[in-house]
């Protein structure tokens, strides 16, 4: 499928889903929308994926083209009145429109009648599936190993460390699956529920829905993390994840040089060894899972020397193996918790 990624004012570092989409989707990107970056391209601020324009606005993209994915998510996930003419003009195209807003479009009179009127699909990500319940506390049953990413913040690599571990899984010959708990995650791969707009009651019951459809056809299952127990605002998603996938291991993920909660700077990060405690504690009683690695986002590092250093500080800091596993590959954190 040919895509174009909207990120407009936020690309590269505030467009993770966009960011997601370029590094891990089976999708060729014809374009990324950013109105402040147009004449560039992606290769001038990620090598390491695929390169394709920046252009300003849909109307700069060539045919053909399949559809167009909302690549950002902003706190909150509105929709920023900015970007309707890019939609409308992806409908008009007859392109199908994906996005991981709260903001459903598909409730948005005017591009549903151009879906209607196009024969396009608007596929509202976040939406939640109808039939949803609590958890039966049933997800250690599965015999896959269940591996859980977790952070000391949002927007830490939780979703970049579960790609990499399972692609990583897969080249040893090991069959392993993705569990997708986020917009970025499931666009990705294509199914999964993103537990940030499920009921509450439902959030533990959604994922360890997941969890036991998958767990039994796989040797390992990587669940996508969200948030962090430590967040003000997102902490009790992170719970649910956590106690609905009843992981058999956890991998915490960072960044290096963060200290205080993104969109939150009042907030000071805990000590990553404060995380390791917390989270250990709260799975003790529902399904016990240790720590068992670390995921360090040293992206901001320039030299390499000095990212392996920051990598190797973590590790000592939380008492496990730890790697960035974009820079340095995921070997070690494999090694153990398989």
């Amino acid at each position: 499928m040919r895509v174009a990624l909207l990120a407009h004012e936020l690309f590269p570092d505030r467009a993770k889903t966009a960011v997601g989409v370029l590094r891990y989707a089976d999708h060729e990107v014809a374009a990324v929308l950013d109105r402040t970056r147009a004449g560039e391209r992606v290769a001038d601020h990620l090598p390491e994926v695929q390169d394709a324009p920046i252009v300003a606005g849909i109307d700069d993209v060539d045919e053909p083209l399949d559809a167009l994915i909302v690549g950002i998510a902003p706190i909150g996930g509105g929709f920023d009145e900015s970007w309707r003419p890019d939609v409308a003009g992806a409908l008009e195209r007859g392109c199908d429109v994906f996005a991981g807003l709260h903001y459903f479009l598909g409730d948005d009179e005017e591009f549903a009648a151009l879906a209607e009127a196009n024969d396009c699909r608007l596929w509202d990500v976040r939406r939640p599936p109808d039939d949803l319940t609590v958890a039966e506390g049933r997800a250690d049953e599965v015999a896959a190993d269940v591996v859980l990413t977790v952070g000391t913040d949002c927007s830490t690599g939780k979703m970049t460390t579960t790609m990499e571990l399972a692609a990583s899984a897969r080249e040893r010959g090991i069959d392993a699956a993705v569990v997708p708990t986020g917009q970025t995650g499931i666009l990705i791969e294509g199914w999964g529920i993103a537990v940030d707009r499920t009921v509450s009651d439902f959030t533990a019951g959604a994922v360890e829905q997941m969890v036991r459809e998958r767990g039994d056809d796989h040797d390992l299952l990587v669940v996508e993390g969200q948030g962090a127990i430590t967040h003000p605002a997102y902490s009790a998603v992170t719970c649910g994840i956590l106690h609905g996938a009843m992981p058999d291991a956890l991998v915490l993920c960072h960044e290096a040089g963060r200290e205080a909660v993104h969109g939150y700077e009042s907030f000071p990060i805990p000590d990553p060894s404060q995380h390791v405690a917390l989270y250990e504690d709260l799975a003790a009683p529902v399904a016990a899972a240790s720590v068992a690695g670390g995921s360090l986002n040293t992206s901001h590092i320039a030299d390499d020397a000095a990212a392996q250093a920051a990598v190797s500080a973590f590790g000592d800091a939380i008492d496990a193996p730890a790697t960035d596993p974009v820079r340095f590959g995921t070997d070690t954190v494999l090694d153990a918790i398989r």
